[in-house]
């Protein structure tokens, strides 16, 4: 079945394996504009900026385009909230044909109005849709006029879907997020004072690192933009040190703040044992305080002496196992193989919809001789990978989770739909369960493949 599903020429540059060629095997392509024909499985620019943002959870979120806009991107992430859930709320202007052709720019202002006067926001995020960018209204206008009448910071945000990649949206969230950063007063900020940046607070995640960090004795200002808050967005310039967790998402804004306002910044994984250590110890480093230091190894000790006991047990069962990973960003590419590898299991394919050349080059470095590295892949490519590897579990997102299925592969989803927390040391036995669960399945006995390779095997021993 594998060798019936062919790649399309095009996409072959983006395509590779770790371990072949040497120093002579060249660079992936990245940052391409998907191919025509692949189906891939990348979102729009518009979806890119809308996940970014929609977890800032006392702020107003307006699509103006059509009302599927809006429906496809509600609530997509599982992001919480410990306060206001205004951002649970979908809000669109729902343009009509008669709006297309006279404009949608006094319908927005309106349905802005009505809004803030209905929900008393901290502040709006407007989104622009490709149909918004065809007929030119002027966001930026309208945004500014209800901002005066208002009282409140009303931010328009570029994310036209045609005009790029998903990568191209997080810039234009990030892009918006910037307009507020700088406004609030830092005069309570202390200087031992991190932002957590790219951490969406999926199933409570931020909560969880949240923790560790406050028994470090470090302050949290803000989080960007996991249960995030306007009042501390705009202050959090006062913060000491910016950890990137979604590199591919929040980089932007990392260099901006360094620029701006000369705070350093991290890049940083909070999945995995391996990773969410470093980022505790790097952040203690950076502070250069042997108190926090001694926090930072006191914080790792305690969580390991409480889950190694269970994460022993599971990888009993999944020596040997392999996997493939295809998820957004790379730097939970790299996280992933590393939490697979404490589990005994072997990554045989890894792919992003967002890594560049370098990421890929990394992942090259840190796998297994043979496995298939791949950038922005589609459905068909996937099926063939997984069949040709053999592989045991997927992970990946709501859209590859059919292709698992439907090959008779466990799967995991490590993305923003899930509803149990991942990140940190107690994120590793949830993840570990999962994965157990998944792999270890009976049912997988009966799928056609694997019962006739059992048959197989048990001929031979016989």
């Amino acid at each position: 079945m594998a060798r019936q599903l062919d790649i399309l020429p095009d996409r072959a540059a983006q395509i590779g394996r770790a371990g072949e060629g040497g120093s002579t095997q060249p660079a992936l392509k990245a940052g391409r504009h998907s191919l025509a024909g692949s189906v891939s499985q990348r979102a729009c620019v518009f979806c890119g900026s809308r996940v970014v943002l929609y977890p800032i959870a006392d702020a107003l979120h307006i699509v103006h385009g059509p009302i599927g806009c809006a429906a496809y991107t509600w609530d997509i992430r599982g992001a919480q909230s410990s306060g206001s859930q205004l951002f649970r709320n979908s809000f669109s202007t729902d343009l009509q044909e008669m709006d297309i052709i006279y404009g949608g720019e006094k319908k927005l202002e309106r349905a802005l109005r009505d809004l803030i006067e209905r929900h008393q926001p901290k502040a709006a995020f407007v989104y622009a849709t490709c149909i918004v960018g065809l007929i030119g209204d002027d966001l930026e206008a309208v945004c500014k006029t209800v901002s005066a009448a208002c009282g409140i910071p009303v931010l328009p945000v570029a994310s036209e879907g045609f005009k790029g990649t998903k990568k191209d949206g997080y810039r234009a969230a990030c892009e918006s997020v910037l307009k507020l950063i700088g406004t609030g007063d830092t005069s309570k900020v202390t200087k031992r004072s991190i932002n957590l940046l790219g951490d969406f607070n999926i199933a409570g995640e931020t909560w969880v690192v949240r923790s560790y960090f406050e028994r470090m004795g470090v302050e949290v200002v803000a989080t960007i933009t996991g249960d995030g808050r306007v009042d501390d967005i705009r202050r959090c310039h006062g913060a000491g040190l910016n950890l990137v967790q979604c590199a591919g998402s929040m980089t932007h804004l990392a260099k901006r703040m360094q620029d701006d306002y000369g705070i350093a910044f991290k890049k940083i994984s909070f999945f995995g044992i391996e990773d969410m250590a470093a980022a505790l110890y790097e952040t203690a480093a950076h502070f250069e305080d042997p108190a926090i230091m001694d926090r930072a190894r006191e914080v790792v000790r305690d969580e390991l002496a409480a889950i190694m006991p269970k994460i022993r047990e599971y990888r009993r069962d999944l020596a040997g196992k392999r996997a493939a990973v295809y998820v957004g960003g790379a730097f939970k590419a790299f996280s992933l193989v590393r939490a697979l590898r404490s589990l005994d299991m072997d990554t045989v394919v890894v792919g992003t919809q967002t890594g560049d050349a370098a990421d890929y080059e990394q992942l090259r470095e840190m796998c297994d001789p043979g496995t298939i590295i791949v950038d922005d892949s589609n459905p068909i490519e996937l099926a063939k990978f997984c069949l040709e590897k053999d592989v045991d579990l997927f992970i990946g997102g709501v859209k590859e989770r059919p292709i698992a299925y439907k090959l008779g592969i466990g799967f995991c989803d490590h993305n923003h739909e899930r509803k149990e927390a991942l990140a940190g040391f107690v994120g590793m036995v949830n993840f570990a369960r999962e994965v157990h669960a998944s792999v270890m399945s009976p049912v997988w006995n009966f799928v056609p493949r694997r019962a006739s390779r059992a048959a197989a095997l048990k001929e031979v021993a016989s």
